[in-house]
C-alpha cells in the first residue's frame, strides 16, 4: 500500500469514529444535575440582567454628556454657495 492509500484510510477511519461518537446518546441528567442547571442559568439571567441596566445607565449618560455639548456649542451655518 502506498502512503497516500494508508492517509485516505486513515481519514476514513477518523471520519467514521467522528460520526460514531456525534450519534450516540448521553444519560438522562439527575435531578440533582438539572437543579445545578437551573440555578447556573438563574444566577447567569440574573448577571446578564445587571449588565443590560449597568450598560442602559452609561449609555443615558453619555447621551445627556453629549446633549449638553451639543446645546452650549453656537449654532453654524452652511453657506450654499458653489
Amino acid at each position: 500500500m502506498k502512503l497516500r492509500d494508508l492517509a485516505k484510510w486513515g481519514s476514513a477511519l477518523v471520519l467514521g469514529f467522528a460520526i460514531g461518537a456525534a450519534s450516540a446518546k448521553l444519560p438522562p441528567p439527575s435531578e440533582e444535575a438539572k437543579a445545578k442547571a437551573a440555578e447556573a442559568k438563574a444566577k447567569a439571567d440574573e448577571a446578564a440582567k445587571k449588565d443590560a441596566e449597568s450598560l442602559a445607565k452609561s449609555q443615558d449618560r453619555v447621551a445627556d454628556r453629549y446633549k449638553k455639548q451639543q446645546k452650549s456649542k453656537p449654532a453654524t451655518v452652511a453657506s450654499s454657495k458653489k
